[in-house]
């Protein structure tokens, strides 16, 4: 069974996140990388600082969502300071 990611990107250029799910991790960076998102397209470099693994495709959009609601608030920088990978 694949496993999926809910994952946090910092723009080098303009320190801003983006949040999104996959199932494919490194694909999915090197999409953003490349300017194949176009959220992201004109905030290249990304870098991932911040991911959880889900057994299943619906936990994962759940658990996005759930972080999405904290964008910018109290909740999402305590997260994104618990367990940084950079």
């Amino acid at each position: 069974m694949d496993k999926w990611f809910v994952y946090i990107l910092r723009s080098l250029k303009d320190n801003r996140y983006y949040i999104g799910s996959t199932s494919d991790i490194e694909k999915r960076i090197n999409c953003h990388n490349r300017g194949g998102n176009i959220s992201t397209k004109n905030r290249r470099p990304l870098v991932l600082i911040y991911f959880e693994i889900y057994n299943t495709k619906r936990e994962a959009f759940r658990r996005e969502k759930i972080i999405k609601s904290y964008k910018c608030g109290e909740a999402f920088e305590r997260l994104i300071r618990k367990d940084p990978i950079l």
